[in-house]
């Protein structure tokens, strides 16, 4: 169905794994699209009648020559991660956009979470992963300009969103491998907390249905959808769509895999470890067509054919295996 009111929509990114569904689909809308990025190739196709512009958004005067002269309907920012960024694009898009949409993180959210379900008014505060700590700060700096200058700031949080590439279990393709060979694999806590997982198709259509809609301006919003399995529940789909049928699965204190695999701890203590389960309600009022469609049930399948057809992204993480055959020894000697 196409917009009544097509846009012209400019993407910060737009090839990634949150966005290429959501450049996709601002198409089929009608919307008229420009993406900026690196121009690298991707191994998400897009649209033919998407225009580039190549520069790294990090670059803030490759960026500003690129979009000499150039004004857009709406603004989706998906690369910005720092207030000195942010701050940039409000100076640079005031006047020159009606509405700036930022992607924020669901993980900004208070950890652990006081009450469920959890809703745009849910504290955040996050004291554990620096990146969440990062799109609070990011989140203060536009309010503070809708607040002070009027800036047309829409934010955006999305919890764990996923395509075909993206594994979200804490290993990813080390999981996988591991299953096939009948290790033993690593989860998290007890296995029975909640973890919302969103599609990325399921995502756009939330999304897109945000851009250029004068009442998502001023406002935040959580799109993730009502998926919610447990952990258990998650590894035991993918292992079924690696053709395991009785994965050996080893619960590990999500503390000590923090002190095993430090790298791993932050995203683990300041999300993954707890259960995060979304009210949606704010985004469905304006976007009544936005809901979970795509379950991981299915979706685990979709994502090992995928990389059964791609043997090079096959890559298991060394550091990540010898870490869990430590905590799985540690889990069996106690």
């Amino acid at each position: 169905m196409t917009s009544r009111n097509p846009k012209s929509v400019l993407f910060v990114g737009g090839s990634g794994i949150i966005s290429h569904a959501s450049v996709a689909r601002a198409v089929e809308q009608g919307h008229r699209v420009t993406l900026l990025n690196r121009g690298k190739s991707s191994q998400r196709p897009l649209p033919d009648d998407v225009e580039t512009l190549v520069a790294d958004a990090t670059d803030h005067d490759a960026v500003d020559a690129v979009l000499a002269g150039r004004d857009f309907d709406v603004v989706a920012q998906f690369r910005a991660f720092g207030t000195d960024h942010v701050a940039r694009d409000v100076a640079r898009f005031t006047g020159r956009t009606g509405q700036y949409v930022f992607i924020s993180s669901a993980s900004a959210y208070q950890k652990p979470v006081g009450r469920l379900p959890i809703t745009e008014s849910t504290p955040l505060v996050n004291p554990f992963w620096q990146y969440s700590r990062d799109k609070i700060a990011c989140e203060d700096l536009l309010v503070r300009e809708l607040r002070e200058n009027g800036f047309p700031a829409t934010i955006v949080r999305p919890s764990h969103t996923y395509d075909r590439t993206l594994i979200p279990t804490l290993g990813g393709w080390t999981d996988v491998a591991r299953l096939r060979a009948g290790k033993p694999v690593v989860v998290h806590g007890d296995g029975t907390t909640q973890w919302t997982l969103t599609h990325t198709e399921d995502f756009a259509v939330g999304f897109v249905g945000l851009l250029g809609n004068p009442l998502a301006v001023g406002d935040t919003f959580q799109i993730t959808g009502t998926h919610a399995p447990t952990w258990d529940q998650i590894y035991t789909w993918l292992a079924a769509a690696a053709g395991v049928d009785a994965p050996d699965l080893v619960h590990v204190a999500s503390e000590t895999i923090d002190r095993v695999l430090p790298e791993d701890g932050p995203g683990l203590l300041g999300d993954k470890a707890h259960s995060v389960v979304f009210d949606c309600s704010k985004v469905t009022a304006l976007v009544p067509e936005f809901g979970t469609t795509i379950t991981y049930d299915e979706a685990a399948f979709e994502q090992v054919a995928w990389y059964d057809a791609h043997p090079e992204a096959q890559r298991v993480d060394a550091r990540q295996d010898a870490g869990f055959d430590r905590l799985v020894a540690h889990a069996r000697s106690v």
